[in-house]
């Protein structure tokens, strides 16, 4: 991918730009936010803990996934299968982040690679709109990717004290959040009949996982079965 020339707006332009750029789809991180906020009081986070989970993940999709295999006694926590699982469904940054890198001069390696920690798919999707134009610049991405991490740690904290006027999630739906975010994000990826398979796989195996081993490894399981299913069709497709 060519990169644009030089922009003549300064940086405190392009900077506001993005942010602006990036207002509606930060609404939709806020609505996360709050959710993931009233979940994680009920998973017995406390504010602590949900400040460092948000600030230093920043990642919707992992977190909520850690607050289904989240138990309230440190001693039982399921560290390894929380950090493979935050691993697998977060390996697509490697090919989002990879996108961004005509944004920065050969000399601004580092710069780059710690300015991918406030990138998430919406800023990256707004960022990658403005490259096409011929616009895109490094302050615009930071503009939204500020936004959107302040955003984040802001609601999800929010929520986290709205959750102690909520008795019962369960009563208002919210306990489905974890299993309606990742319906969204599963129709949003479907490129074809050809995701079918992967995703039967991986939805079986998860299911007789969670029959068969005991604790919360069926995420694991499930994850892992549908991307060597996945990788193993694409194999196949790309020999014929």
């Amino acid at each position: 991918m060519q990169t644009s020339p030089p922009s003549t707006h300064g940086f405190a332009d392009q900077f506001f730009a993005g942010a602006r750029a990036c207002i509606p789809v930060v609404l939709s991180v806020a609505a996360y936010g709050m959710v993931w906020g009233v979940l994680a009081r009920g998973a017995g986070l406390t504010p602590l803990e949900v400040l460092m989970m948000s600030g230093l993940v920043f990642a919707g999709s992992a977190q909520f996934v850690a607050l289904d295999l989240w138990t309230a006694r440190p001693a039982t926590l399921p560290i390894g299968p929380l950090i493979l699982a935050a691993l697998i469904i977060n390996l697509r940054y490697l090919l989002i982040t990879a996108t961004l890198r005509p944004l920065f001069r050969p000399d601004q390696t580092w710069k780059g690679a710690l300015m991918m920690g406030i990138v998430s798919d919406e800023t990256w999707a707004m960022t990658m709109l403005e490259m096409q134009r011929g616009r895109g610049t490094i302050a615009f991405l930071l503009g939204g990717g500020v936004l959107a991490y302040v955003c984040w740690l802001l609601t999800t904290l929010l929520g986290y004290m709205a959750g102690s006027a909520i008795a019962d999630p369960a009563t208002y739906g919210l306990d489905f959040a974890f299993t309606a975010t990742f319906l969204v994000l599963l129709f949003g990826m479907w490129k074809g009949k050809a995701d079918l398979l992967p995703w039967a796989v991986a939805a079986l195996s998860a299911i007789v996982a969670a029959h068969v081993v005991p604790g919360t490894w069926y995420v694991l399981i499930g994850g892992i079965a549908g991307s060597l299913a996945g990788a193993i069709a694409d194999t196949v497709r790309h020999v014929d």
